[in-house]
């Protein structure tokens, strides 16, 4: 049947998906709002507010909230990310119509009490000191930041142990308020659900929230790289090294993510083999491609003992530099495979299709096919990879490491060893 669409009078976007042989429903609603959206005395304040919509609404207190949905045995969750926030729910078919009042009831009657806010400000950071204590959650957000410095895609979701004790009740209203309108939304189901009666009940719980936001157009992201280090008493050191990645709307966003999946999506890929398998260098290595709205950062994550980092970089880095030479057929064929089966399964949970649509929705402003992405995948040729290869590891580097990482190669060495486009020159051996 496919994806079916309606808007409401008031601008909300209503998708469902049917998904034969499921008798549950992921439903819930997204947002195109998240971290970056933030002003800077408000940093921390998109996560924060994703928390509180759980601690009480003018009809229902917190244990409420979470009662009712167990008593059914769904379940109820948020969750915050650069660019959007979801607040989803998955229940039984019969019990839709409770969830969808769960989450209106969030979005419209939140209270925001002074003390539910005060313990959960606490909460959150605990949070903040049980990431920081995490090196690979650190070494992330040094990467971001480094990145994209003094911006706000680069921050931390997040935010600070200053500005989150700093938030009032008012602001959280304010912020809600200022952010969340009917044009910067989108309700989605997938699962066993019947799309007029799904839109009839939204009709019937948000037909009448603010059709407009107040949000500002984040600042265009301009990606800048660099080097941070920190250093600790650790067994390991993660290392992250990355380059300027591509938006979801260009021409080489899927070429990215397929390149990422050659060079180290899996056990087959060239990183794993080269690194880890052959010359034992690290315990874990992989690539990853993100994109956003507006940019995109590729990168490649290493965690390895002091004494293998002088030998690792130098190896990962004539990795990247075989790829702008060289991709073979097979191993295209291979990562085709890979993304077409993760998107098969993905689409095989109701809660991941949810979720896929209401990107393709914020992103695009409609569902894309399956069979559009796999034209996509399909057009992708090796000599377009290559290309794309020989670009994007020419962009300024941004590397980030923390741990016992005194060995790593200084910035201006392993820029020099980067490959140029106008020049193959190396200066750290392999």
């Amino acid at each position: 049947m496919g994806v079916e669409v309606s808007r409401l009078s008031n601008g909300l976007t209503v998708a469902t998906e049917t998904l034969p042989s499921i008798e549950s429903v992921a439903l819930g609603v997204w947002v195109k709002s998240g971290a970056r959206n933030e002003r800077d005395d408000e940093h921390g304040m998109a996560h924060l507010l994703e928390h509180m919509a759980f601690k009480g609404t003018k009809r229902r207190s917190a244990f409420q909230i979470a009662s009712e949905i167990e008593n059914v045995g769904g379940e109820i969750n948020a969750a915050t990310s650069v660019e959007t926030t979801s607040f989803y729910a998955r229940v039984l078919a019969d019990d839709v119509p409770l969830a969808m009042d769960l989450l209106s009831d969030i979005l419209t009657e939140s209270k925001f009490d002074p003390e539910e806010l005060e313990r959960e400000q606490h909460v959150i950071l605990q949070e903040i000191g049980a990431a920081h204590d995490t090196p690979d959650d650190v070494v992330f957000d040094h990467f971001t930041e480094t990145a994209f410095r003094h911006q706000t895609i680069g921050r931390s979701i997040l935010g600070t142990p200053e500005t989150v004790k700093s938030f009032t009740s008012g602001q959280l209203h304010a912020f809600m308020e200022r952010q969340y309108g009917a044009d910067q939304m989108v309700v989605v189901a997938a699962g066993d659900v019947k799309h007029d009666v799904f839109v009839r009940d939204v009709e019937r719980q948000l037909g009448g929230f603010r059709a407009k936001s107040d949000s500002v157009v984040p600042q265009y992201a301009h990606y800048v790289g660099g080097d941070y280090r920190e250093h600790r008493d650790l067994q390991d050191a993660q290392i992250v090294l990355g380059f300027e990645g591509r938006a979801y709307h260009v021409r080489d966003f899927y070429a990215s993510q397929v390149l990422s999946m050659i060079l180290g999506g899996g056990m087959s890929s060239r990183l794993f083999q080269e690194v880890r398998e052959k010359r034992g260098l690290c315990y874990s290595v992989y690539a990853f491609h993100w994109g956003f709205s507006d940019t995109g950062i590729f990168g490649v994550h290493a965690a390895t003992g002091e004494g293998d980092i002088a030998k690792l970089v130098p190896v990962i880095i004539k990795e990247l530099e075989r790829a702008g030479e060289h991709i073979g057929q097979e191993e295209l064929d291979r990562a085709r495979a890979q993304y077409r089966a993760g998107l098969i399964m993905s689409g095989e949970s109701a809660s991941s299709r949810a979720s896929q649509i209401a990107r393709q929705m914020l992103l695009f402003g409609r569902p894309i096919a399956k069979e559009e992405l796999m034209e996509r995948l399909s057009a992708l040729t090796v000599d377009r990879l290559t290309d794309l290869s020989s670009r994007l590891f020419s962009t300024k580097p941004t590397v980030t490491a923390v741990g016992p990482v005194g060995t790593l190669p200084p910035y201006e060495s392993i820029l020099d060893a980067l490959p140029r486009l106008d020049s193959g020159l190396r200066k750290l051996a392999v």
